[in-house]
């Protein structure tokens, strides 16, 4: 690895590690920060939210993103690695089709259908994150799978690997830095929609930006959007950070 990348990857670092310990103390510590909402308060009301931390909101908030996108993952990768095997290719567009109309279903509607069967709280959201982020996985497991050289597959035969070492030990290897952008694609997606769970009384920081558009109080909509945005930013760059450890560019 040359100088300038090295260099690059610790400036990346080192702002990241900032902005993560800026974050953390904003939600620790957030009656610190109350002079700088005030101005965004009128009539006296508060300038920190205080219904509930900040800091369980964020990890009620991030466990919801966690479990929709792992189990999202794990069934884009499931139903994209079945559909680039021979005998199930023929299904395909059908696959594509479903991953593509999940995305175009707008996670309010799904949720406004999902709560009559599964009631209010975490599981609607969590059905409609799965669903929400499963076209950039399923796409992005396809891309890599597809473009693996014919010849790399048929010199894994060669080598005598049946179908189920081929896959484990070639194709998913090769397809991970594809498959893995996926992922983190999926991931942040959740990370911003997530916060429609309130809606449903699903704990998370939409609790923070809907008490502001009840109230009329514009500290909490700005609270709600900035931890947001900082930890949309922060898991995207640790996942890009790990991505270019994990495979690195020769």
């Amino acid at each position: 690895m040359s100088v300038r990348p090295t260099a690059v990857l610790v400036l990346r670092v080192t702002a990241l590690g900032m902005l993560a310990a800026a974050l953390a103390i904003f939600l620790t510590k957030p009656q610190w920060f109350a002079a700088w909402f005030a101005p965004l308060t009128d009539y006296g009301a508060p300038s920190i939210y205080n219904r509930d931390s900040l800091w369980n909101l964020t990890m009620a908030h991030l466990l919801l993103v966690v479990e929709a996108s792992a189990i999202g993952g794990c069934t884009a990768i499931t139903a994209a690695i079945i559909v680039t095997r021979a005998p199930a290719a023929d299904f395909l567009p059908i696959a594509r089709s479903i991953a593509n109309i999940a995305q175009t279903f707008p996670p309010v509607a799904v949720l406004a259908l999902a709560v009559p069967a599964l009631g209010f709280g975490a599981k609607p959201v969590l059905f409609s994150l799965t669903l929400y982020g499963l076209l950039p996985v399923f796409e992005s497991t396809l891309a890599g799978l597809q473009r693996i050289p014919e010849a790399t597959r048929e010199a894994a035969f060669g080598m005598g690997m049946n179908a189920w070492q081929r896959l484990w030990q070639v194709e998913l290897p090769l397809a991970g830095p594809v498959i893995f952008h996926g992922v983190r694609l999926a991931v942040v997606i959740n990370l911003g929609t997530a916060t429609i769970g309130s809606t449903v009384a699903a704990s998370s920081l939409g609790d923070v930006i809907i008490a502001g558009l009840q109230t009329s109080n514009t500290a909490f909509i700005v609270q709600g959007a900035i931890v947001i945005a900082a930890l949309a930013v922060l898991i995207y760059e640790v996942l890009g950070v790990f991505a270019r450890w994990r495979w690195p560019v020769r």
